[in-house]
């Protein structure tokens, strides 16, 4: 059976969604006992809240989490895709147990997948998952693993820049250049897409690519600049034992204070010692909000990111005026002062908000059910080598995000030199690189949740931060060219090229330039996003 079903994880919500081809577009699809529905605009979105507790015996997915009152439960998971993205999988003592926030993301996403296939009565259906723009390899193969762990036979992937402009299927129009601005719990991902016409018997529509960019920055990450901002107008610390206690509860303020404040000229957030009696207890306008946002330098974060964006289509040839609608998507973008920002670079005529919590997974249902789209690669990829003179790493560049794939030609060609006499194995290491976080006052803090459920901020190591930029992609299984006779140091051994195919797979040729053997010829070295 075709596929119909899109599924987008949050880091905040998820959503399911469903393709009705006699309408040619998807909708979200209620979920009973685990979603809610929230309107915007006379549309209501269905929504599933992305938290699981573990009780005794029981574990409870989504709205019943919030039924039960168990949101800021130490038991209670949230955020777990940030957590995943951000590879920091702390576990947690759970009922005698430990569970990571990868375990539990896995669980949720397990069950929401069997809720929705219950409610539709379909087992055997292809299912559309979306993943960030700027997510590394590692979630999508974490994505991977819980589709084959819940028996889903196939697949596919597709980015949630992408995901969102196909959700506004209806609306954008062939030829039209348009831009998705995705500011959801987690991350900010901007994509620059123009919707073709394809011709002959197989006529469709197909979303093209022009240009992508994103951070990791979400309502996930604001939620934490006003934790942060509670303690120092109570001038406490995260570690102070009641504020540990504490901890859970403020942050659900926090996250209720940042929604409020989207409508309302004020919020208060608070939280109370139970042993003690003492409260935390801060007060903040709109104005308060946005300065705060100011001082972390969300602006101009969101600035850089969609010029960076924009600067990848003008290598297109087409510039900021072909630009004909910009579509907001994401829980985050529906606050006041996001609006502004993406309207002073753009013009408020420019700006549409429309169903901005299920775009994404009601893109992916579309995608999964046939509206396909030109795409091109998002990253950078390197090869890691050792300068001799300095004594470190540095990376040579093979591939930059917006090559077009498959490729004709090769992305480039290196000769390989041996680092020591009697070398019969060198090693191409491959590693994918994001564009490093601008310096900020909050560059290397992090908000988590340590092993007893408290809310922690956290600062992030030199290599901590370096592993978020720098990912070795094929460190399971490093690719070695085998030398014999042995090679002698600072010889040049291989001569090795690189293409990507039409799977986006990075392929790699060798020959040893000494006995003029070929070792691969095309050989797919790891997958590429």
């Amino acid at each position: 059976m075709s596929g119909r079903i899109g599924i987008d994880f949050g880091t905040s919500n998820s959503v399911v969604a469903i393709f009705d081809e006699r309408a040619g577009a998807a909708e979200s699809f209620p979920i009973p006992d685990l979603g809610v529905t929230k309107r915007s605009g006379g549309d209501d979105m269905h929504i599933v809240p992305s938290l699981i507790h573990y009780g005794n015996g029981a574990t409870w997915v989504g709205a019943q989490v919030l039924d039960r009152n168990l949101y800021d439960h130490a038991s209670t998971f949230r955020w777990m895709k940030r957590f995943i993205a951000h590879r920091s999988d702390i576990p947690r003592q759970v009922g005698g147990r430990l569970i990571s926030p990868s375990e539990a993301g896995r669980e949720f996403l397990w069950l929401l997948v069997q809720s929705a296939q219950g409610e539709l009565g379909s087992l055997d259906e292809e299912i559309g998952f979306t993943a960030p723009v700027e997510s590394f390899e590692h979630y999508e193969e974490w994505l991977r693993g819980v589709a084959e762990q819940a028996g889903i036979r196939r697949f596919r992937l597709i980015d949630e820049a992408s995901a969102a402009a196909l959700g506004y299927g209806a609306v954008i129009q062939p030829g039209d250049v348009y831009l998705v601005f995705d500011f959801g719990g987690g991350t900010l991902d901007v994509a620059v897409v123009m919707l073709e016409e394809q011709d002959g018997a197989s006529a469709g529509r197909r979303c093209r690519v022009l240009g992508k960019a994103g951070l990791e920055m979400g309502g996930s990450t604001l939620d934490g600049w006003l934790f942060s901002e509670v303690l120092r107008r109570n001038g406490r610390r995260d570690s102070d034992e009641d504020v540990r206690t504490m901890s859970r509860e403020l942050l659900v303020g926090c996250e209720a204070a940042k929604e409020q404040l989207s409508t309302a000229a004020s919020a208060e957030v608070s939280a109370q010692d139970p042993r003690t009696g003492r409260v935390l207890f801060a007060e903040f306008t709109r104005a308060d909000f946005e300065e705060l946002l100011d001082q972390h330098e969300m602006y101009s974060r969101i600035d850089r990111t969609v010029r960076t964006a924009i600067a990848r289509v003008r290598e297109k040839g087409y510039d900021d005026d072909a630009i004909k609608q910009v579509m907001l998507v994401g829980g985050s973008s529906l606050i006041p002062s996001v609006q502004k920002t993406v309207g002073r670079i753009f013009g408020r005529d420019r700006v549409a908000l429309a169903r901005p919590l299920d775009a994404v997974a009601r893109g992916a249902a579309a995608f999964v059910a046939g509206v396909d789209f030109f795409d091109h690669i998002q990253h950078d990829y390197a090869i890691r080598h050792v300068n001799q003179h300095r004594n470190e790493y540095e990376y040579r560049r093979l591939v930059e995000a917006g090559t077009p794939y498959p490729t004709k030609q090769p992305l480039a060609t290196l000769t390989i030199k041996a680092s020591y006499d009697g070398q019969q194995q060198l090693g191409l290491a491959i590693f994918e690189l994001a564009a490093p976080a601008r310096a900020s006052s909050d560059q290397s803090v992090e908000l988590v949740f340590d092993p007893s459920g408290a809310a922690r901020l956290v600062e992030l190591t030199i290599d901590e931060q370096h592993a978020r930029t720098h990912f070795w992609m094929n460190e399971e299984s490093p690719t070695f060219l085998q030398a014999e006779p042995p090679a002698k140091k600072g010889e040049a051994r291989f001569q090795v090229s690189f293409h990507i195919d039409d799977s986006k797979r990075l392929l790699v040729s060798a020959r040893d330039l000494k006995t003029g053997r070929w070792l691969y010829d095309r050989y797919p070295v790891v997958k590429l996003s």
